[in-house]
């Protein structure tokens, strides 16, 4: 269960029973699992690559498959809570995402993983939507916005810890099992879950009776894959015909799915996301802001994982070690996050937050580029991780209560996934955008002195991405003030 838990209370909802504190934690639990496992792997990359022989666009797809078919299935998964209950809906997510965590530690070759890890995001794309909207129907006033903080942080701690558990899991090697142990840590914490959640959980089961939009569902899903897939393994192909006309079609199928929903609305009928919520510019801009964060979220736990381990030669588990440093900064402003709202009006500081962001990229690439040693290079990257971690807390533990404030209750559900998605298809988006990066400074003869100016090309990109989010949210603060 994540330790997010510690930091959430709640309080009645005047028509639904609410979850008491333990309730809170084995929902909160759904969404560590999800967002651990897309983090988890980057430290035992190396380690796979190693044993399975893979190549780097299998690597990116262990990484970037999980997440982008966990984007693909967001909206429909919240809109299956909607119709057959969202505990229910949980339950099953749960316990699909238990048994594609087993098939991944079992698997035995590159493929099936990428394929369990596939099957593992699609279970994750029905899980976690759930959490969300049971927080929005559970909750009200403070206590909701002391559930989505706690819900906040638990996104954070899941991403900054991965790398510590991986580590520790690695280096533990239990049973000889490796990095397969990162996979099959979520069988009895999924199981244990499981049994508590009908305890400890109401049904939150809303009225709607409203048929599944499959049309829907296949455009967006067929949309997302069509952006992602091909920036993954383009690369590694030397961008074959495929690739760009899957790119070529991404644009058409994302239009045809926003014509398909505004037809759908007009007769009558349930899409996936109704179109006035789009035509929240509040709303809109948040997710144009959570976008510009995403994309530069994952990729730096993609890069960073890289550099450690393959650049610098440290083990999983003096890799993980460093990674604490991130955790700890990003845990001190998350925890600090209402204090700090205070002090500026009583608003989350994203906007600077981004800023301080940036400034530890930047920091982080001078220290890349000016070390030789790689003693001096760890020695410095420890606090300047510290800033980059605080930077991330700022940001990523009040956004996600800034994006959904002022909704109407009736798109509050479809809004929590239409956000999840934004989040998970970036952090996708972001580790194949990377990925091009990182892999094409490389080249084919990697050395230490490659990994250095691959990863210092990458923190470039990732100051750029931190620099795009400051804009975006003080032009969206801008117009929520207006």
């Amino acid at each position: 269960m994540s330790s997010s838990c510690l930091a959430a209370a709640a309080a009645p909802s005047s028509s639904i029973a609410r979850p008491g504190p333990l309730g809170l934690c084995v929902m909160l639990s759904g969404t560590f699992l999800v967002v651990l496992d897309f983090f988890i792997v980057n430290v035992a990359l190396p380690s796979m690559q190693r044993e399975l022989l893979a190549s780097t666009a299998t690597l990116q797809l262990v990484v970037a498959g999980y997440g982008l078919a966990t984007a693909a299935g967001l909206i429909t998964g919240g809109r299956l809570g909607d119709l057959f209950g969202r505990r229910r809906m949980f339950m099953l997510g749960l316990l699909l995402f238990t048994l594609a965590s087993a098939a991944c530690g079992v698997a035995p070759n590159a493929e099936l993983l990428v394929a369990a890890r596939v099957l593992q995001g699609l279970a994750g794309a029905l899980l976690q939507p759930q959490v969300l909207a049971m927080i929005g129907l559970a909750y009200t006033g403070e206590d909701r916005a002391r559930a989505f903080a706690a819900y906040g942080l638990t996104l954070g701690l899941g991403a900054t810890l991965g790398q510590l558990a991986g580590g520790v899991l690695i280096h533990a090697d239990l049973a000889g099992l490796g990095w397969r142990s990162c996979f099959l840590i979520n069988v009895p914490i999924g199981l244990l879950a499981l049994a508590l959640a009908p305890r400890v959980i109401p049904p939150l089961r809303n009225s709607s009776t409203s048929r599944l939009d499959l049309a829907g569902m296949l455009l967006v899903a067929a949309g997302s894959v069509a952006v992602v897939l091909p920036l993954v393994e383009g690369r590694e192909q030397g961008w074959p015909l495929w690739s760009w006309l899957c790119l070529a079609c991404a644009l058409p199928l994302l239009a045809a799915f926003g014509f398909q929903q505004r037809r759908l609305a007009a007769r009558g009928g349930a899409p996936l996301v109704a179109p006035a919520l789009l035509a929240n510019r509040r709303f809109v801009m948040g997710l144009f802001t959570t976008l510009a964060f995403y994309v530069g979220n994952a990729s730096l736990y993609f890069v960073l994982a890289l550099y450690l381990q393959q650049g610098l030669a440290l083990d999983p588990l003096t890799s993980g070690i460093v990674f604490t440093s991130l955790a700890l900064g990003f845990f001190a402003t998350s925890m600090a996050g209402a204090r700090l709202a205070r002090r500026f009006g009583g608003k989350p500081p994203i906007a600077l937050g981004a800023l301080v962001l940036a400034a530890g990229h930047a920091l982080q690439f001078v220290n890349v580029a000016g070390w030789p040693s790689h003693a001096h290079v760890v020695a410095w990257m420890v606090p300047l991780l510290l800033v980059q971690g605080a930077g991330l807390g700022m940001v990523m533990a009040p956004l996600v209560s800034t994006v959904l404030a002022g909704l109407p209750p009736q798109h509050a559900g479809v809004a929590s996934g239409v956000l999840s998605m934004v989040q998970q298809a970036s952090n996708a988006l972001g580790v194949a955008l990377i990925g091009i990066l990182f892999y094409g400074r490389l080249g084919l003869a990697p050395d230490a002195a490659g990994y250095a100016s691959a990863f210092g090309l990458a923190l470039v990109y990732l100051m750029v991405s931190a620099l795009v989010v400051a804009v975006l949210h003080r032009r969206g603060a801008g117009k929520a003030d207006s």
